[in-house]
């Protein structure tokens, strides 16, 4: 077996990472250019043959490694399609204490710039309670201002427990609110693996409700 075979033959055995491809590249080029007959294509501008084995021999397997991730991608996806998910509304309400931390120092003190500890107890289709954090910036503007948070929800959602985590994002805009509450990519534990979804939050008459559109596999 020549040696362009054999390099060729063990890049596609062993499945080689591209930058490996390129040493054995360079590697076996070098070899090759001890020649004399090397040195002369070279001189010309001309491939060696045994280089331009190893160059065919690396599109191929990158070709075929690139048809290989396509199907297996399309089977993942396949298998996500098959996977029953069903979407649910849940509501209720919720009470809440916030608790003013020191600043971290004088110039986010002077720039009201608050941090906040996070308390909450759910009712309803989310029995739970929930401990985070919160930044807030108020501005000189009567009615503008912004928060982020994060929170730690552990409880049962519609009679599956387990926990997940939410992400606030929030602004006024002189009395006018813009607000987000997202479930974290892949934070569900427990009976709440694959949980996603968003939360709306509503204030009535003094009392805190909540809205929450989510999706769940249906197996556990």
């Amino acid at each position: 077996m020549h040696t362009n075979e054999l390099v060729t033959r063990k890049i596609v055995e062993a499945h080689t990472p591209v930058s490996m491809l390129w040493k054995i590249l360079i590697g076996h080029a070098g070899t090759q250019a001890r020649s004399k007959r090397a040195r002369y294509r070279l001189s010309t501008g001309r491939p060696t043959r045994g280089v331009a084995s190893v160059i065919t021999g690396i599109c191929l397997l990158l070709s075929f490694g690139s048809a290989a991730n396509a199907q297996t991608d399309s089977q993942a996806l396949s298998s996500v399609k098959k996977e029953a998910v069903m979407t649910t509304h849940a509501n209720g309400t919720f009470e809440v204490k916030l608790n003013p931390q020191k600043p971290d120092n004088k110039e986010a003190e002077s720039a009201n710039l608050g941090r906040m500890s996070i308390d909450k107890q759910f009712q309803g289709d989310l029995e739970a309670t929930s401990k985070g954090e919160m930044l807030s910036a108020i501005t000189d503007v009567k009615g503008s201002a912004g928060y982020v948070a994060i929170e730690l929800v552990s409880g049962t959602l519609h009679g599956r427990s387990g926990t997940f985590v939410l992400q606030h994002s929030a602004t006024m805009t002189r009395g006018v609110a813009q607000m987000s509450v997202t479930v974290v990519p892949d934070s569900g534990t427990g009976q709440l693996v694959g949980l996603a979804g968003k939360m709306t939050i509503k204030i009535a008459e003094g009392r805190h409700f909540y809205e929450f559109d989510y999706t769940l596999p249906e197996t556990p």
